[in-house]
């Protein structure tokens, strides 16, 4: 058996060959660091490491034919490491800065409170001018130096609301995605946001070396463990920026809408909203206060009321309800109804102006109110189906394959649903079994609990000029100069479930709207070279005058251009909004509007109010 005194000895020098082996190791990486590798001693000479983020260049935006939207322009922010700042005259600094000594130091204790060890904006967005005084003199301010960025300018003052901004990432943005740092910037609406990852690029980093008096001294190790940035990727946008241009022209003054898509592709060529707003106003230093304004204004220039606002469709939902009882069987193209200045119905009275009787496409053409609500009750009061409310909830799906009551799924961020009533609604308001169709009898002439948004009226016009389908509207046309690089849920073909043949009938009707005689709701729009098929709507306003509403596609038979206007408290569909459908129409198809007293007379409203 071992002694106990030699199992202790030999635990003892085991134990002390560790410590020295451990003694050693430490030894030699000193000896290393001190007197073989000369980067560490340069380091320690050189008393900093700058670690400086490459920012890329944002991608370029352009128009369907080719113009530079948004393009980029070089910006300089000041940058701050606390810790390495040292007590020194400010003075000057300040004066170069245009801030008070007070501003410095009260910027300086908010950068103190984030890190004093990481670098923190102090100064945003300073000027070249400012920039190039800078340079020479920050050698006498340790702790500061200058780092590049670009700013987003823009070729044209229109569709702020398409292009969108860009701003300062917040903490939830950082939460979300690694990739954000504090002063970074994201797309923050329109295009910007929808297509952030893409038009960001990739960060790149430079390691500099920096010596006690601010001075760069070179890159550290050569660049070894410097990165490039990668520039955002080049969008073309399937607008038309002349068209554009024109549709907020034409509501200049006014408060609407005109979203017009291109029926064989989905492509929105314009997307208007008024009032509006110059995208340059929220870049660089003064975006913050703009951005105050435009909130405060009670016309509300931010709101997209393009894809946010909902509003009856009015009498532009009428060939939805032709079409769903054609195919449905309860009516036919030649079937007729007497309208007799309204429809009446068990104490029902719905107004009309007319005293005749008309077949489908003469009452799309005449808009009568009487027409419809027969077809609509005739929908309802269905005697293949074994409640009212059975017939309602395929008269809603019907609407779904639509696009109605949901959102469409474009890539313009902040769209919204709209409404379509369900039997639950009606449900829970009179009672399961207790409402009939003439109580919904609103929803025949698109007035009551629906609630569109223009571009799913827009949308529901390509699927008519279609003859039964839609592509999603989307308004990004391709990306680096490929369209494989666009989501292929755009170029998905989306069947309504109506027979073509169907859609021929309310085509004829909508012909006569803008081309038939007299009695024809727009007939004093038409153009004379360009077929254009239409229909005149009034949406009700509770809260002051009604809106105009119209809806177009032209040419007739080889439609290239789909369009919806709204132009909020301004009456009946045929005043307003039926001449700048046209004008629209005219001005994209010829590239020149021929009735210049037509553009005078709307470009001389004003209902901005």
């Amino acid at each position: 058996m071992p002694d106990i005194k030699d199992i202790y000895s030999n635990r003892r020098f085991f134990f002390f060959g560790v410590i020295f082996l451990v003694v050693m190791v430490i030894l030699i990486k000193l000896f290393i660091i001190q007197v073989v590798d000369t980067s560490y001693r340069l380091s320690a000479e050189n008393n900093v490491l700058r670690h400086v983020t490459q920012y890329p260049a944002r991608g370029l935006i352009y128009d369907r034919n080719g113009n530079l939207l948004v393009y980029n322009q070089a910006a300089y922010d000041l940058m701050v490491i606390p810790g390495q700042t040292t007590e020194t005259d400010t003075s000057l600094l300040c004066t170069i800065l245009d801030i008070t000594k007070e501003s410095f130091l009260e910027r300086l204790s908010v950068a103190s409170d984030y890190s004093l060890y990481a670098p923190s904006v102090f100064l945003k967005m300073v000027s070249t001018e400012t920039y190039a005084r800078l340079q020479e003199l920050l050698y006498k301010y340790p702790g500061f130096y200058v780092q590049r960025r670009t700013l987003r300018r823009y070729s044209y003052p229109v569709a702020a609301h398409v292009l969108g901004y860009v701003s300062e990432v917040d903490a939830d943005d950082i939460k979300s995605d690694s990739y954000y740092k504090m002063g970074d910037y994201i797309g923050a609406s329109g295009i910007e946001v929808a297509y952030e990852k893409e038009l960001r690029g990739r960060k790149g980093l430079k390691i500099l070396l920096v010596d006690v008096h601010n001075r760069i001294k070179g890159s550290y190790q050569n660049g070894r463990y410097d990165s490039v940035p990668v520039p955002g990727r080049d969008i073309v946008l399937t607008i038309d920026i002349e068209l554009q241009q024109y549709g907020e022209k034409l509501l200049k003054n006014k408060n609407g809408s005109i979203v017009a898509i291109e029926p064989s592709t989905g492509e929105l060529l314009a997307l208007v909203t008024a009032p509006n707003y110059d995208p340059s106003l929220l870049v660089g230093r003064i975006r913050s206060d703009n951005f105050r304004a435009l909130r405060r204004d009670t016309l509300e220039p931010l709101f997209n009321r393009a894809v946010m606002a909902s509003y009856p469709p009015g009498s532009t939902f009428k060939p939805v309800n032709g079409l769903i009882a054609l195919q449905e069987g309860v009516i036919s193209r030649g079937y007729e109804y007497f309208c007799d200045n309204g429809y009446y119905a068990r104490g029902v009275y719905v107004r009309c102006h007319h005293f005749e009787a008309f077949n489908l496409p003469e009452a799309i053409m005449t808009s009568c109110n009487s027409y419809f609500c027969n077809a609509f009750r005739r929908i309802l009061e269905n005697p293949e189906y074994e409640t009212i409310a059975d017939a309602f909830s395929k008269w809603k799906s019907y609407l779904s394959r639509f696009g109605f009551g949901s959102k469409l799924g474009s890539d313009i961020r902040n769209e919204l649903p709209g409404f379509v009533p369900e039997t639950k609604y009606y449900d829970r308001f009179y009672g399961e079994g207790r409402w009939k169709a003439l109580t919904v009898l609103s929803l025949a002439i698109g007035q009551g609990e629906l609630g569109t948004t223009p571009l799913q009226i827009a949308n529901m016009t390509a699927a008519i000029a279609n003859r039964g389908y839609y592509y999603i509207p989307h308004i990004a046309k391709s990306i680096d100069g490929s369209k494989d690089n666009i989501s292929p849920l755009f170029r998905q073909k989306h069947n309504i479930g109506i027979d073509s043949s169907h859609f021929e009938v309310i085509v004829e009707g909508m012909k006569a709207v803008v081309n038939g005689p007299q009695g024809a709701t727009a007939r004093w729009v038409a153009l004379k070279d360009i077929v254009v098929c239409g229909k005149t709507g009034t949406a009700e306003n509770p809260h002051g005058p009604d809106h105009s509403v119209f809806i177009a596609f032209a040419p007739a038979d080889d439609p290239k251009i789909a369009i919806a206007v709204y132009v909020e408290n301004s009456g009946f569909g045929s005043t307003y909004a039926a001449p700048a459908a046209t004008l629209m129409i005219e001005k994209y198809l010829k590239g020149e509007i021929s009735n210049q007293w037509l553009e005078d007379y709307i470009l001389r409203t004003d209902n901005n109010r």
